[in-house]
């Protein structure tokens, strides 16, 4: 079980990949973010991306399935305070291979609850390979996490 001594300052996860569903991408789309150019071939075809692109919330979704597969159902985690940064540099299609990770970059044990840590994480998805630079998708957050080292009161 992962804790919080062992998110230590530079540790990475890598999370495996994911293949982006043309289906669940419009689904998706539809219910949460229906702009054309998500929903619909030929306006996405007229857009920026140049053919249907995915929403970067949708991307997010995946991110976080990745994360919560390759290490929160297996740690010591109890939730999030939030983030400063989300980004979608690249868009996403149907069927990208998706490869995930995520980047510890701080680390402080709480000083009023000092059986949790916080810990500054950096989230990536890229399209291709895990070292492809083609990053589509990216966030700075926080995360809580238990100590192994002092109970919880």
């Amino acid at each position: 079980m992962i804790a919080f001594e062992d998110l230590t300052p530079g540790r990475v996860f890598q999370f495996g990949s994911t293949v982006v569903d043309h289906d669940e991408m419009i689904e998706f789309a539809r219910r949460f973010d229906p702009q054309p150019f998500h929903l619909d071939e030929a306006a996405g075809k007229e857009s920026i991306f140049g053919r249907l692109a995915a929403s970067g919330w949708f991307t997010a979704g995946l991110w976080m399935r990745l994360y919560v597969d390759g290490l929160l159902l297996d740690s010591t985690a109890l939730g999030s305070p939030g983030g400063d940064e989300v980004a979608w540099p690249a868009p996403v299609f149907a069927s990208d291979e998706l490869f995930g990770s995520l980047e510890v970059l701080e680390a402080r044990r709480s000083a009023s609850k000092p059986w949790m840590g916080l810990i500054t994480l950096r989230a990536w998805m890229r399209r291709g390979t895990a070292d492809s630079a083609d990053v589509v998708y990216r966030a700075r957050f926080t995360g809580m996490f238990g100590s192994r080292e002092v109970p919880q009161r």
